[in-house]
C-alpha cells in the first residue's frame, strides 16, 4: 500500500458519532488521501492498527471517545505494529466525555477539524507536534498493561458512572446531562441529600505514593493524570516531581469547596489546601472494598490486598489543533 497523509480510525458505536459520522464518511469518500478504518469493537482495534501501518500515515486521527482512544494507545503500547515509526496521534472533538481531545485542543466540529488535520499533513508537522506522558494500569492478575491518560476514582468515578448509567439513558443533551450530574454531586456531597436518585457515598480507599506516603479515607475526588488539563478545564501546577499528577479531595463540604473554587479560580497546587491533596509522582497504588476506577472509560475494580497500579508509560507524540 502507498502513503496516506491520514488514516482515520473511527468507532461508529461512540455515541458522538450517531450523528457524525455520515458526515465524516462523506468527507473521507471526497478525498482518497484519507484512508477511513471502522470498528464495531475494541477488540478489532489491533487489527485495524495492523492494517493502518501497511499505509504508513503521517497522523493517526482517532474518531470516537476517550474509551476508543483508550484502547487505541493501548494497542500503540503493546502491540509494535508500527516499529520504531509510530505516527503522532490525533483526536476528533466527538464522543460524550472527551476530555483527551480538549486538552488537545480538539474543539467545535469535526470535519473543521479533519480539514486542518489534512492541512498540517501537507507541511511541516514538528510545530504542531507534543509530547503527552502517559499512564500504565496494571491489576494484581498480572497480564499487559491498559494504557490512557486520565484516571478517575471515589466519589469521581462514582459521579461518572451515575452520569453514564443514570442521566445519559435519559437521552438529554450533554450539556444537560452534565448539568444535572454537578447539581446530583452537590446536593450530595456539599448538602448530604441521600437518596437512590442520588450518586452513592464514597467507599473508603488507601492511596500510595511512591516517596511521599499513603493516604487514607473517603475521597469525593480523586484524579490521576498526565493530562495538563483537568475537570473544569482546571490546570494543576506542577513542579516536575513526577509524569504522574494525584488530586485528592476529602469527602467533607469544606475540602470539597476548597478544592473547587482553587481549580476554577486556577489555584490548584499554589498553596497547601486542607482536605485537598496534590501529588507527582512516578508510582501510584490504589486499594479498596470493591472501590471502582475509571481510566478513560473502563473501569477496573480493587479490592482488599488487590491494588491497582499506576506507573509512566512511554510517551507518545500528538498532534496539538488548538492555534
Amino acid at each position: 500500500m502507498g502513503q496516506a497523509r491520514i488514516a482515520l480510525l473511527s468507532n461508529p458505536r461512540s455515541t458522538g458519532n450517531l450523528s457524525q459520522l455520515p458526515r465524516i464518511r462523506a468527507f473521507c469518500a471526497e478525498h482518497p488521501d484519507i484512508f477511513h478504518y471502522e470498528v464495531e469493537k475494541a477488540e478489532q482495534i489491533g487489527q485495524a492498527l495492523k492494517t493502518i501501518a501497511r499505509v504508513r500515515p503521517r497522523i493517526l486521527v482517532i474518531n470516537g471517545g476517550d474509551g476508543t482512544v483508550q484502547s487505541a494507545l493501548t494497542e500503540l503500547h503493546n502491540g509494535g505494529h508500527f516499529g520504531t515509526e509510530v505516527p503522532p496521534v490525533a483526536v476528533l472533538p466527538n464522543g460524550k466525555t472527551n476530555l483527551i481531545a480538549l486538552d488537545l485542543g480538539a474543539q467545535g466540529d469535526p470535519i473543521a477539524a479533519l480539514k486542518r488535520l489534512m492541512d498540517m499533513a501537507k507541511g511541516d508537522l514538528s510545530e504542531h507536534i507534543v509530547a503527552r506522558e502517559l499512564i500504565a494500569l496494571r491489576t494484581s492478575s498480572g497480564g499487559l498493561p491498559v494504557i490512557g491518560m486520565f484516571l478517575g476514582g471515589a466519589g469521581l468515578a462514582d459521579t461518572m458512572l451515575y452520569c453514564r448509567d443514570k442521566i445519559y439513558p435519559l437521552g438529554l443533551p450533554n450539556g444537560l446531562s452534565h448539568a444535572i450530574t454537578a447539581m446530583a454531586v452537590l446536593l450530595r456531597q456539599i448538602f448530604g441529600f441521600r437518596g437512590k436518585y442520588l450518586p452513592p457515598d464514597a467507599t473508603p480507599l488507601r492511596v500510595m505514593v511512591r516517596r511521599e506516603g499513603s493516604l487514607s479515607g473517603r475521597f469525593a475526588l480523586l484524579a490521576v493524570t498526565t493530562l495538563e488539563k483537568l475537570l473544569l478545564g482546571s490546570e494543576v501546577r506542577t513542579t516536575g516531581r513526577g509524569p504522574l499528577k494525584l488530586l485528592a479531595i476529602e469527602q467533607r463540604p469544606s475540602s470539597i469547596l476548597r478544592g473547587l473554587w482553587a481549580g476554577l479560580a486556577g489555584g490548584l497546587g499554589k498553596k497547601v489546601l486542607p482536605g485537598v491533596h496534590i501529588e507527582e509522582t512516578d508510582e501510584i497504588s490504589i486499594e479498596g472494598d470493591q472501590s471502582s476506577v475509571i481510566l478513560d472509560g473502563e473501569m477496573f475494580k480493587t479490592g482488599i490486598g488487590k491494588p491497582i497500579h499506576l506507573t509512566p508509560a512511554s510517551p507518545l507524540s500528538f498532534v496539538r489543533l488548538a492555534a
